[in-house]
């Protein structure tokens, strides 16, 4: 199976290698995995991430074969495949994740997989398929954990629902049998415990085996087979059948966890219709290479991201961005992979291959989410490590106390101290964070809010400021010009020209509109080389033999591009709440370029809503002050102008230690400022600096989606507090009443399980959330 694999090299012969895994179904699942293949000769940087199903490694040379790996997994029973070396990613990580931010306790393997949202279907990354055994007798079979092909299957024909089906049958012929036969009454619930526990035994000695005492499973088999000397066959029995119920019970609320994603997955149509010439023909759509044209027809979804280039038609986005009302869109505008065309043929070229688009960014930032993992949940996985050797630690002291010291029956207190044991798995309490976690992720991927894991979410709900750039953030991004102001001998024609050759090949939205005003006029821009951004300030080229800038009319000013005339126009074009460039030569005024771009519909709503929550907003520009005043005043925010990008890092470093800040930016300028703030948000739209900076992004570019991302943060922070506190108050009421003798082992089990199924069906609560409704 090793050479289906294409690793990725590393440092000093090291390659990296990754594996979809499945049947893992929570936190401690992966804790399990990564200490076992951890263990391993040459292993190390050890990721298993439940959310993706993904085994992520780095694997020294001459370290332990991939055959090798893949039977270790196996023999704690789970499935394991090669998985595809996946595309380049659009979205990086805001830091790495602390060695110890994986660790979780030594824990157990059949909570559910609420922290799941699969994404195996994605393209460029291999769906499981179930691997034979080696030959090293590493195989589990028996084990109840899902199987690939169970995916999509009704409960009673999976493995896990064959197993609870098969223990009912065993426990109510052990009924009857001792109805009818009470002389051999417990013989019959003996041989049901026995071969009910008999797989769960296997991975229990499996897990031991590789220096993992406790586990659910070693639970459950000591319970199992300690209720059987103490004549609680009966009870033993029960409590075996009400586990494998327990796992079919996480296994269905699981499942609808990872629907949110299965389903944005499957949003990009298989196939595409490739135009060729004067004709057209049928491809899988994940075999379009950038630049081809295919034809979309009324009705069907985008094939591929990419640029219109024949028809207009109403874009119906909601499937990938949540906006429910269609755009019309034509010639020269971009459409996304998955939206679907409702008017008119189109003719698309493609602007980005299948692993690059917007889908597959989606669903490569949520597999990536889980990597960035909240403090709290890192906190309760710490918490975890020591619970449960200490839960054993109790239940061995009510086992061995009563009877040693005080001459209590055996028989009560061996019963008791194993109800101890199976009370204490801490099941729902590690599955209660990264359930909500991953619910919150795939409402927020389903509305178009992509947040980078439970970090940011949980940075985001403290948020109590919120700092805007202006330009493409609060405004549309598209300003226009409005006035050229000459001079000298300058003509109009000359500083357009000038102007443009300045800014051929840039994308920053002033430069689009002095572009599109010159194409407009019919003016050619002049040959321009070597053309370098001043940060902040504007831009300089070599346009014919000599420099030229266009540039702020500060440093215009101050370079002698500018005098006190230009300066004063400069100022009413600012105060009428315009932008105004200089184009200048060396020592040589030219004119003045005006533009106005407007603030985006929503923004005075937005503005609204944040206030309502509490959260103060303040925008930061480097545009100068009156035209900041102008925007600003309009909305009723805060302002701070003439800001160069080392002005937003400062300014943004003292709203945090008044608390948690959140920055919104789109723009190369805003990347400094959107890493430092407590949660640096990118529009859709910005640029792949401030996308890859940023620990979040509105695909939407909708203002009112800032409050939107902080609601459904705070939405998800109070679902992880009614998680902790179901899963915690549960365990206490009934470790009391087991040591009390009021609960057995039968109501124990069932208490693990119903816990775990609680906190599951409660973070699912939140696939529903509306982040869009206020209140």
């Amino acid at each position: 199976m090793s050479d289906k694999k294409t690793p990725t090299a590393g440092a000093t012969g090291a390659t990296t290698v990754e594996w979809t895994v499945t049947g893992m179904d929570c936190a401690s699942c992966a804790t399990k995995i990564k200490n076992a293949v951890g263990r391993l000769p040459g292993v190390s940087e050890v990721n298993v991430a439940i959310m993706s199903e993904r085994l992520k490694l780095t694997l020294a040379e001459g370290g332990a074969s991939h055959d090798k790996i893949e039977g270790t997994v196996r023999a704690l029973g789970y499935e394991i495949a090669p998985r595809k070396a996946g595309a380049k990613k659009d979205f990086v990580l805001p830091s790495e994740v602390p060695e110890d931010a994986q660790d979780e306790a030594d824990g157990h393997d059949h909570g559910p997989k609420t922290a799941s949202a699969s994404v195996s279907s994605t393209a460029g990354v291999g769906s499981a398929k179930s691997a034979s055994h080696d030959d090293s007798g590493h195989g589990s079979p028996g084990h109840v954990h899902d199987d690939p092909a169970d995916r999509g299957k009704p409960w009673y024909l999976t493995s896990k629902g064959k197993l609870v089906i098969f223990t009912a049958i065993l426990l109510g012929a052990a009924w009857i049998i001792e109805y009818l036969a009470p002389e051999i009454g417990k013989w019959p619930f003996i041989a049901a415990c026995l071969i009910g526990v008999a797989p769960v035994a296997k991975r229990a000695f499996a897990a031991l085996r590789m220096g993992q005492p406790f586990t659910i499973e070693s639970l459950m088999t000591v319970a199992a087979i300690g209720a059987l000397f103490i004549d609680a066959a009966a009870e033993a029995a029960i409590v075996v059948f009400l586990f494998a119920v327990g796992e079919v019970l996480e296994g269905v609320a699981a499942g609808k966890a990872r629907d949110g994603i299965r389903a944005l997955a499957n949003l990009v149509p298989k196939t595409a219709q490739l135009v060729t010439g004067d004709t057209t023909r049928e491809v899988p759509a994940e075999s379009l290479t950038v630049g081809q044209i295919v034809m979309v027809r009324p009705g069907d979804r985008i094939p591929a991201d990419g640029e219109i280039t024949e028809g207009t038609s109403g874009i119906d986005e909601s499937p990938v961005t949540g906006e429910s009302i269609p755009k019309n869109r034509g010639p020269g505008e971009n459409v996304f992979a998955g939206s679907i065309n409702t008017e008119a043929v189109l003719q698309v070229k493609v602007t980005k291959a299948a692993e690059d688009n917007t889908i597959s960014r989606i669903i490569r930032l949520v597999e990536e989410a889980e990597e960035a993992r909240a403090p709290t949940e890192r906190f309760i996985d710490r918490f975890s490590r020591w619970y449960m050797p200490a839960i054993v630690a109790v239940a061995a002291l009510v086992i061995l106390v009563p009877p040693l010291a005080f001459g209590q029956p055996w028989d009560t207190w061996v019963y008791r101290g194993l109800a101890l044991l199976l009370i204490g798995c801490p099941c729902a309490l590690v599955i209660s964070v990264p359930a909500s976690i991953a619910s919150a992720l795939s409402t927020g991927a389903r509305r178009g809010l992509l947040m980078k894991g439970g970090a940011v979410i949980e940075a985001a709900a403290k948020v109590n400021r919120v700092a805007f750039d202006k330009t493409g953030t609060l405004t549309h991004g598209r300003p226009v010009v409005t006035d050229v102001v000459t001079f000298g001998e300058a003509t109009e024609a000359e500083v357009l020209a000038v102007a443009a050759g300045v800014e051929t090949g840039s994308s920053h939205p002033l430069a689009i509109a002095i572009l599109a005003r010159a194409k407009a006029a019919g003016i050619a821009a002049l040959p321009s080389k070597d053309a370098k951004a001043l940060m902040g300030k504007g831009v300089v080229a070599t346009v014919g033999d000599a420099p030229a800038w266009v540039a702020s009319p500060r440093f215009a000013m101050d370079n002698g591009g500018l005098d006190g005339l230009g300066l004063r126009q400069a100022t009413i074009f600012e105060e009428d709440g315009k932008t105004a460039v200089a184009v200048f030569r060396e020592k040589v005024p030219l004119g003045l370029i005006a533009m106005r771009d407007e603030p985006r519909k929503d923004a005075p709503d937005a503005v609204r809503q944040l206030k309502a929550m509490g959260v103060s907003s303040v925008i930061l520009t480097g545009d100068n002050p009156r035209t900041a005043a102008a925007i600003a005043g309009s909305l009723g925010m805060e302002f701070q102008a003439d800001m160069m990008p080392e002005d937003k890092l400062d300014a943004i470093r003292k709203m945090a230690e008044a608390g948690g800040v959140m920055m919104i930016g789109d723009g190369i300028n805003d990347a400094p400022a959107l890493k430092q703030a407590s949660v640096g948000v990118a529009m859709g739209s910005g640029t792949d600096v401030a996308l890859e900076t940023a620990d979040a992004a509105i695909l939407r570019d909708r203002v009112t989606d800032v409050a939107a991302s902080i609601r459904l943060a705070r939405a998800a922070m109070a679902n992880i507090r009614q998680n902790v506190t179901i899963a915690l108050g549960l365990k206490a009421v009934f470790l009391v009443t087991s040591v009390l003798g009021l609960t057995g082992l039968w109501i124990a089990i069932l208490a693990d399980t119903g816990a775990t199924v609680l906190v599951t069906l409660n973070a699912l609560r939140l696939l529903r959330f509306n982040p869009e409704r206020e209140g």
